[in-house]
């Protein structure tokens, strides 16, 4: 059986298991980082990271405002900071600090299934779906205008 909880009800415990080297599971919620995770469906696993993050890692991370989230980094920041982006999102989050940063994902389980981050199949995905984020963008832009040009609310 399974509890729902918020993360701000158990980030003490994660954090102490992380610093003690375990690893933390849990279900994450919202739609940011589809198709890779789905909303309150799929498990991953966090490990306390191991010095300065890598390009697609995946760290959980607590913004300024106190929320809780899971993005992958894309990029860099001339000060060493994070560029932070969800697989389902397009705008770029900067200034993201390892001192922002909880834990960072290792594996994912989907139906039971578990799929390491270091899998090649998975760098595979990340790969694609990174080099071919401009060409979605544009897809799903002009998706959107033609939709609003000749949608049902345009009927004369």
């Amino acid at each position: 059986m399974s509890k729902e909880v918020a993360i701000d009800d158990v980030i003490d415990i994660m954090v102490e298991k992380l610093n003690s080297g375990g690893t933390v599971t849990f279900t994450p919620k919202g739609k940011s980082m589809l198709p890779m995770l789905r909303d309150g469906e799929d498990v991953v696993v966090l490990s306390k990271p191991n010095g300065k993050l890598h390009l697609f890692d995946i760290p959980l991370y607590r913004r300024s405002n106190g929320v809780y989230v899971l993005h992958r980094i894309v990029n860099f920041d001339a000060d060493g900071s994070y560029v932070l982006c969800g697989d389902n999102q397009f705008a770029l989050e900067h200034g993201i600090k390892d001192s922002d940063i909880i834990g960072v994902v290792t594996a994912f389980y989907r139906k039971g299934k578990a799929y390491s981050v270091n899998s090649f199949s998975y760098r595979l995905y990340v790969n694609f779906w990174f080099y071919t984020r401009f060409f979605r963008h544009s897809y799903r832009f002009g998706a959107n205008k033609v939709s609003k040009l000749f949608g049902k609310g345009n009927k004369k």
